[in-house]
């Protein structure tokens, strides 16, 4: 009688969602993230449904090795992307910064797979004198809705800083140019990519030094049906062993050169 009880409790045991083979439990994961960030991420030209770049790339590297399908999709500006992780309408944020309220809402994927320095845009000729934070407070600045550039200066600025918000950095430089604002804040890379594909190469410069540098984390909503402790440690594994042997580094220069070539090739038609 005995026997028979503890058998019919591994069955039952083995119906729970949680004791099941983990790897079968999330077969796909959804990600999403700043489509305003090449050349870490930004919408594929050919189907704007779909965010490319490094992040993304390795993401669908980890993936493959997990054996889990990992789409990373466009959900709108960078502030609707983290409402929809936080509310887990998706899975993970490609790519963020570490602060105290997204910890919160999901967990972080350590370690860190890229450092990425933020800096004060200005426009040409219009700059101002400049070494640290406290050479901010006199100036109107802008930056997007939901922007982080770690906690410390998030804080800081917070506090003593007037920073107008916008839902797109393409707004926030337009804003600049018309001289509504006297500087704006965001990550080198991405800010010199936007730049370039605007045309206004020749009309903004980036102040020294940066304001920041902030590793970049891939975080998975505390409300994802698939976040488990089996998932967070095989990505967590994943993520050190392709960090270290500079994976996160090579898919960074790979796809600056492809943002690069796509700005010179003439634009087609998305597919419907």
């Amino acid at each position: 009688m005995q026997i028979r009880h503890f058998i019919a409790l591994l069955l039952l045991l083995a119906g729970v969602p949680g004791l099941s083979a983990a790897a079968g439990k999330c077969e796909r994961l959804v990600a999403t993230g700043n489509p305003e960030y090449p050349p870490y991420l930004w919408r594929d030209p050919a189907n704007p449904k779909v965010l490319i770049g490094a992040n993304a790339d390795l993401l669908k590297q980890l993936g493959s090795e997990l054996g889990v399908a990992i789409d990373v999709i466009y959900t709108g500006p960078w502030s609707r992307a983290q409402e929809d992780v936080r509310t887990g309408r998706v899975d993970m944020i490609a790519g963020a910064f570490l602060t105290l309220p997204r910890l919160e809402t999901m967990d972080y994927i350590h370690p860190a797979f890229l450092e990425t320095a933020s800096v004060v845009w200005v426009k040409r000729g219009k700059g101002f004198p400049y070494n640290q934070w406290e050479d901010l407070r006199l100036h109107t600045g802008g930056t997007l809705v939901n922007n982080s550039f770690g906690q410390a200066f998030d804080h800081y600025a917070k506090d003593n800083l007037n920073l107008e918000t916008v839902p797109s950095l393409t707004q926030a430089y337009q804003k600049l140019l018309l001289e509504r604002t006297d500087y704006v804040l965001y990550e080198r890379y991405p800010g010199l990519a936007l730049a370039e594909t605007l045309g206004m190469t020749a009309d903004l410069e980036a102040l020294e030094p940066p304001i920041s540098s902030e590793g970049l984390y891939l975080t998975l909503s505390f409300n994802s049906a698939c976040n488990e402790p089996w998932l967070r440690g095989q990505l967590a594994k994943k993520m050190t062993e392709l960090a270290a042997s500079g994976v996160p580094e090579t898919l960074l220069q790979r796809n600056l050169e492809l943002w690069k070539t796509q700005q010179l090739q003439p634009a087609t038609p998305p597919k419907q």
